[in-house]
């Protein structure tokens, strides 16, 4: 058993579960420890940060208000936060294609961990089941990526 290699996939998928199963064969193991290894290390990330967005959302905007009242007192002026950034226009455009599912599967993929499990929670973590599609999903795109690492690569 190479724990090294179990913890080092496990850690690289609890940030960017995209690229987490590149060194799998660097590491010597084979393709059913690296789909496990880094399936259990994106579900334990996209629990707690799925299960936390409430807070973080909070606090982000605390802070923002903060700054702002920091900012009114001394008299400076603080540029507004885009609304319409690059990464919000793809998050929406996201959300309206693919739906509910889609933004299960796809965020926590495509962007990384924590920030795609805060935005799954965000659109659709009053739903039932919404945390077990991102779970199916990053089993699904667990296989799909170690497949075409050990394939391909």
């Amino acid at each position: 058993m190479n724990w090294t290699g179990y913890i080092s996939l496990a850690t690289l998928a609890t940030i960017k579960f995209m690229f987490s199963a590149i060194p799998g064969p660097a590491l010597g193991l084979n393709y059913v420890e690296t789909v496990i290894s880094i399936f259990v290390g994106a579900v334990i990330s996209a629990a707690f940060f799925f299960f936390s967005a409430e807070y973080f959302m909070q606090r982000a905007q605390k802070k923002r208000i903060k700054l702002m009242q920091e900012a009114h007192k001394n008299g400076e002026t603080i540029a507004q936060k885009r609304v319409f950034s690059r990464m919000n226009k793809g998050v929406v455009r996201l959300k309206l294609r693919f739906g509910k599912i889609g933004i299960c599967f796809w965020a926590p993929f495509l962007l990384s961990v924590p920030v795609g499990s805060i935005i799954v929670a965000k659109f659709y973590g009053k739903y039932s089941f919404t945390f077990l599609y991102v779970i199916l999903g990053m089993l699904i795109n667990s296989l799909l990526t170690s497949f075409i690492v050990y394939v391909f690569v």
